[in-house]
């Protein structure tokens, strides 16, 4: 399909429309060429049928179709979501058509979606991200949607579609390698990709399980934006603290944010019991929440209440209005849980979108995106140099750089994220967060193993609901310690992390624990579903090589070192040993690299 109108060219009058920051979908017909040259008049009419559906679908998903292009569609859209949304539908169209024709008339789209900022005008968008979503719909088969890593950051894996990294990709006439992935409904079936419709219990943990949701600013404004941000992170923090509830990760919870979803599917996706929601009204320095708390597994409303503050009550360490929704709704979910339990049968600003940024692109694992995490993390510590959250990130993003086999004098550089994760801890001696990572630097380097536990174990203490804390809890049980606890620990941070971006990582160690308990079979497919997510991630596929290998799968082993040595060509057997102690785990993914013929 060639686009018209595509590039920036002015209007007639000259004047240039509005910029604005649009998602662009673009969507063709998959060998229209031959197809029109087979029957163009059945062709035609089937594709008139489905542009008269698609000028009714695409405003129902609450987009704009820019233009018909012959044998494609150009439409355009404020969220990433709706576009992948309308891109499925628009795919469905022609599953009843294609049931009544042979194989050789079946018609099929691809769809390639792109955000970025876009001349907007009343019968066109025009600018290069035009080009950009064009190009990788090119990349798509049939039945398939491709985005850009603008849309993919933009979605919730398991909600708005099941997300299947492609890694990157030399577009024509595109100056750089594009990074995409493929977007599939998340409740397709076929390749073991279809999702379980029951949340998944968590293990040794009886506690009530509460997700908290961003509140949601009436009327709308950025301006205010913020506000809802900062009540659902002090309800967390200090539902925390508290213990008594298993409180769902904010990095989860904030996926769903003002978007349409069901007590029903928030309790599918977060496994979460209950969840506390709500709008926020500002007026002057005034703040009015309104608050609700819900029982999302039977739908039911369990506590619901107005309180009136002021903005800069929010900003403050000891908030008298997150203390007041804390303790109301904490009071209110014990008592429905106590009541049930009593008379049933006894058979879950800009200085954030800097280290959001930074934390998301350093799992990112590419060269290019540690760089730019890095230099999002020194933004932040410099202009929060007394915040301990930023440093301790940025010890995190020490450990990932040696990790990923870019660092020229790997102890040197764990050494040098231990004084960073101290400074964290100098400015907040009881932070969970700098407490696990350090554990985990000392658990990397197989010194102080001892004071590395006690660091872990007290990391779980001070926020039992840290999924780091646990996470690296596992990793050190994984490296030094038990195989039952590696996995009980592991299992409780992916318990803690339905949605997180990070997820894969996590993954990534659930599988390490499974290896070190010698499940290889699980730990293979834990790997494949990390892998699903971030296909570059070294430290997966060495576990993933280990496990194949001492499963008896020498060739897929083999296949798998050869990724390795693609992402990591100076890869030997005595480099890897130097990224830190050597634990028994260490040696045998040695041993499995130097089975497989990897020099020493």
């Amino acid at each position: 399909m060639q686009l018209q109108g595509s590039c920036v060219d002015a209007p007639p009058d000259g004047a240039l429309p509005l910029q604005q920051h649009k998602v662009v979908l673009v969507v063709d017909l998959v060998e229209s060429v031959r197809l029109m040259a087979g029957n163009e008049a059945a062709v035609v009419k089937r594709w008139q049928g489905f542009m008269r559906f698609a000028s009714t679908c695409v405003p129902k998903h609450r987009g704009r179709l820019v233009k018909s292009l012959g044998d494609g569609l150009l439409a355009e859209f404020d969220e990433a979501s709706d576009a992948v949304q309308t891109a499925m539908a628009l795919h469905s169209h022609f599953i009843p058509v294609n049931k009544t024709l042979h194989p050789n008339e079946q018609m099929h789209l691809r769809a390639g979606i792109n955000a970025s900022q876009l001349y907007v005008g009343e019968h066109d968008v025009y600018g290069h991200g035009v080009n950009l979503a064009a190009r990788v719909a090119s990349l798509a088969g049939p039945d398939q949607i491709v985005v850009t890593a603008s849309v993919r950051d933009a979605l919730v894996d398991g909600m708005d579609g099941d997300v299947e990294d492609m890694g990157e990709s030399y577009l024509k006439h595109w100056p750089e390698p594009v990074r995409t992935w493929r977007v599939w409904p998340a409740d397709r079936v076929g390749d073991g990709a279809a999702r379980s419709k029951e949340a998944l219990p968590v293990q040794e943990d009886l506690r009530p399980s509460i997700a908290v949701i961003p509140f949601d600013c009436h009327p709308p404004s950025p301006e205010h934006q913020v506000v809802g941000e900062l009540i659902a992170d002090g309800v967390i923090t200090q539902l925390s603290r508290e213990g008594q509830l298993r409180v769902i990760s904010r990095l989860s919870t904030t996926a769903l944010r003002g978007r349409q979803v069901t007590l029903g599917n928030i309790h599918h996706l977060l496994a979460a019991s209950f969840v506390l929601s709500g709008s926020y009204s500002v007026v002057g320095g005034k703040v009015v929440i309104n608050a609700e708390l819900s029982d999302a597994r039977r739908n039911d409303v369990v506590w619901a209440d107005r309180v009136i503050g002021t903005v800069d009550d929010l900003l403050q360490m000891e908030s008298q209005l997150i203390h007041q929704l804390t303790d109301a709704s904490t009071q209110a979910l014990m008592s429905c849980t106590i009541r049930r339990a009593m008379v049933l049968p006894v058979p879950h600003l800009d200085s954030n979108a800097l280290l959001l940024g930074g934390i998301a692109m350093m799992h990112r694992s590419t060269a290019r995106d540690l760089d730019r995490s890095r230099e999002l993390l020194d933004a932040v510590t410099n202009r929060h140099a007394r915040v301990a959250t930023p440093w301790a990130w940025m010890a995190k993003w020490h450990i990932l750089n040696v990790i990923q086999g870019r660092s020229a004098d790997a102890p040197t550089e764990f050494r040098q994220a231990i004084d960073i994760a101290d400074r964290a801890l100098d400015l907040e001696p009881h932070s969970s967060l700098a407490l696990a990572i350090k554990g985990h630097l000392l658990c990397h380097l197989g010194v102080d193993l001892d004071k590395s536990r006690d660091l872990l174990l007290m990391a779980t203490e001070v926020n039992p609901n840290d999924h780091n804390a646990w996470l690296y809890a596992g990793f050190w049980s994984t490296m030094w310690g038990d195989a039952a606890d590696a996995v009980r620990e592991s299992e409780r941070a992916l318990d803690l992390s339905p949605l997180d971006p990070q997820r894969f990582f996590i993954e990534m160690l659930v599988a390490h624990s499974y290896l070190v308990a010698n499940d290889l079979s699980n730990a293979i497919n834990m790997c494949h579903q990390s892998l699903r997510r971030n296909r570059y991630y070294l430290a997966t596929l060495r576990v993933l090589m280990t496990a194949q290998y001492e499963a008896g799968q020498v060739e897929d082993a083999r296949q798998t070192l050869g990724q390795l040595l693609a992402l990591q060509p100076d890869l030997s057997v005595s480099k890897f040993l130097s990224y830190g102690g050597q634990s028994k785990i260490r040696q045998r993914a040695a041993d499995a690299m130097a089975g497989l013929g990897l020099s020493r």
